[in-house]
Formats: C-alpha cells, structure tokens, sequence
C-alpha cells in the first residue's frame, strides 16, 4: 500500500540518558517536520508515552534506571493503545543474542549506535509509512462496518416492510383472476388483470430470490439439514405451478419412484425446484412439455438423487451457457412470452445445492430445449 504521509501528523518520543544524543535527535526529526518529545530515563518515558501517545519510540538500550528493553516490556503489556507503538531501539548492543532479545520483547527495528543519519531517517519514515497505512486500514473498516450496518438495516426494511405487503397483493390477485371469468368483465380488462398477476408474481419472485441470495452470501441464511421425503415435496411444488402452466398451455410431467427418501434442507431444495419450474414454464413455447425427473441413487454423483428439469422449449445458444452460472457474467433474458428474468435464481439454485452437498449443471441446444439436473445426498438411513 502506498501511502502519502505527511510527517507533521506525527508525534515521536525519543529516550536516552544521554543530553547530547536527545538534542542531536531532537534537531534531526524537527528538520524533518515530526512533532518531538523527548524523556531521559525509563521511567519517565512511560509517564510521557501515557501523556502524549506517540506514533514512535526511539528508544535506547542502556540506561541506568529502566533498561530499553524492560520499558519495551511495559509497554508491550499495557495494552491498546500503548501496546502497539512501534518501537526502534538506539543501542551500541549489536550482537545478536541482543538483536534477538529485543525482537522477542516486542521491538520493531534497531539501529546501532553510532547511527547513520541517512539509515535512520529511512527506517523512521518506514515505521511511520506502516502507523499510517494501519491507520487507514482503520478508518476503512469503521467505514465498511457502517456501510454494512446501513445494508442490514435496509434488508430489515425490505423483507418486513416489503415482502409482506407485496405477498398480500399477489395472493388477493390471484384469487380474483381464478375467480373472475373474461364474460363477466370483459377480455381486455380480464388480459390486464392477468396481466398484473404475472408481473406481480414475477416481482415477489424476484424479491424473494433477493432476499435469500443476500442473506445467503451474507452467512445469515442457515441450513438446516433433515430427512425429507422427496416426492411428496416435489408434488407439492407442481400444484403450485398448475395454474401458470394451464394459463401457458404447457404440460408438466413428473417421473419418479414412489418414494425417495432424502437429507437436505426442505426451504432450500423447494426453492430450487420453484425456481428450474418457472424458467422451464418461462422458456417453453405453449403445446410444449415439461419433465420433472427423480433418478435415485446415480452412481457418478456419489450415489445421490438426481433431481432433472427439463424443457423443449427454445434452449441456449454456446455463448449464453458459457455466462450462466457466473456472477460476474450472469444475464437477463425473455421468455416465449416476453416474461424477463435476472438470471438472479439461477445462481441461488447453484449456492443452495452446493450448500445442501450437491451440485447444480445443465446442458441445453438452442432450439431444442434445456434440462437443469441437481444432486442431493440420500437420507442417513
């Protein structure tokens, strides 16, 4: 990280016994725009560190009342934010047992005595350069905390405030267009009201997959694994779909055992299976058919259960399948009757199966149709 620093934000404390050495220093670093306190004994340079907090210590080794090392110690165990001031250690000690004992008390750097005014003034602005790129790093994460308190709190206000609302109108919609026949209104007004259903359908969708894709990526949405029996699941997730499949005049078929026991999430799985149905309905021209497929204990997926959706409607081209899947390439696209999708459910379709222990892939022919297939581990019994 490269950092702009300016040197006059920063306080520096230099510590020696001797007056000679200080001044030296002190007219050094003033040169050089840094603000300078200086103690000349151990014990006072822990009262000026709890007075003026400086970014920096140059401290030196040998003094006669509290050794460099032995403030170091202090320090190190005062705790935040004395504890992480970088500390540079003046000292004519250069061995390295000495070098090593005051790495291991918590020095950053050493300089030996005597110093190069060059060489010291580098590893300076080299400690400052690292309290200042901290310093930003800081400010950064208190700005993204705050952003992502702000998203919470908005997420809060759409799926109370929102969602509710929203699924209130879809179901009352639904329930006048079951009831109300084009006679009895007339065909335009009836095509509106239908119509508006649709959209609001679609919207609710939409939202509902936004709301769990967030809360997903998020780490706040739960899996919450049982055993389940799988196609009584699967028929209860059809006789949503019925009416949208007579309005369409498509067909939807399901081939499966009996009974298929598996381990998963319930809320997830039959998420999934919403969202393959509505594409399938979505890309398949009227007359058509879709196939809803359980092949139990499939030997290339580790013995799961495969689920199949599979459509002969309008397929893919070799340069959509490519973008699906991805989120960075993900793509809007229209059913056979304009209806618009946000690629945003397929994507959850592929988090919740992996999240489930499964995985989601498809292959499709443009002009011949697509089949969605994902995999769920069988029940623990």
């Amino acid at each position: 990280m490269n950092v702009e620093v300016n040197n006059s934000e920063y306080k520096i404390l230099i510590v020696d016994d001797v007056l000679s050495n200080i001044l030296l220093l002190k007219i050094l670093l003033t040169n050089e725009k840094y603000q300078i306190s200086t103690a000349m004994g151990g014990y006072e340079a822990l009262e000026k560190v709890k007075e003026n907090k400086p970014d920096l210590i140059l401290l030196d080794v040998m003094m006669p009342d509290l050794d460099g090392f032995e403030v170091t110690r202090q320090l190190r165990s005062m705790g935040a934010p004395f504890s992480e001031i970088p500390i540079i250690f003046l000292t004519a000690l250069n061995g390295t047992p000495e070098i090593v004992k005051g790495f291991q008390v918590g020095g950053n750097d050493f300089v030996s005595k005597p110093f190069s005014k060059e060489e010291l003034i580098i590893r300076i602005n080299h400690q400052i350069s690292l309290v200042a790129a901290k310093r930003i790093i800081v400010r950064q994460t208190e700005e993204l905390r705050s952003i992502i308190t702000a998203r919470d709190k908005m997420y809060s206000v759409i799926a109370h405030d929102l969602r509710s609302p929203l699924g209130s109108i879809k179901m009352m919609l639904n329930m006048v267009v079951m009831s109300v026949s084009p006679e009895a209104i007339g065909e335009e007004l009836h095509e509106m009201l239908t119509l508006a259903n649709k959209s609001t359908e679609d919207t609710f969708g939409l939202l509902d997959n936004l709301l769990k894709w967030t809360k997903s990526q998020t780490g706040r949405l739960k899996v919450v694994n049982q055993e389940s029996e799988l196609v009584s699941m699967i028929q209860g997730v059809l006789e949503i779909f019925e009416q949208m499949s007579m309005l369409k005049n498509v067909v939807i078929k399901l081939e499966a055992p009996e009974f298929c026991e598996v381990y998963a999430d319930r809320d997830m799985i039959k998420s999934v299976l919403r969202n393959l149905l509505s594409n399938a309905l979505k890309f398949t021209e009227p007359g058509g058919t879709v196939v809803v497929r359980v092949q139990d204990h499939v030997e290339s997926e580790g013995g799961k259960v495969v689920v199949s959706v599979q459509d002969d409607g309008c397929g893919m081209s070799e340069e959509q399948q490519k973008k699906l899947l991805k989120i960075e390439s993900h793509f809007s696209t229209f059913g056979t009757n304009n209806e618009e999708g946000s690629g945003l459910g397929l994507l959850l379709c592929a988090d919740f199966a992996h999240k489930n222990g499964g995985r989601l892939w498809f292959t499709s022919e443009a002009g011949v149709g697509t089949t969605f297939n994902f995999s769920i581990p069988k029940s623990k019994a």
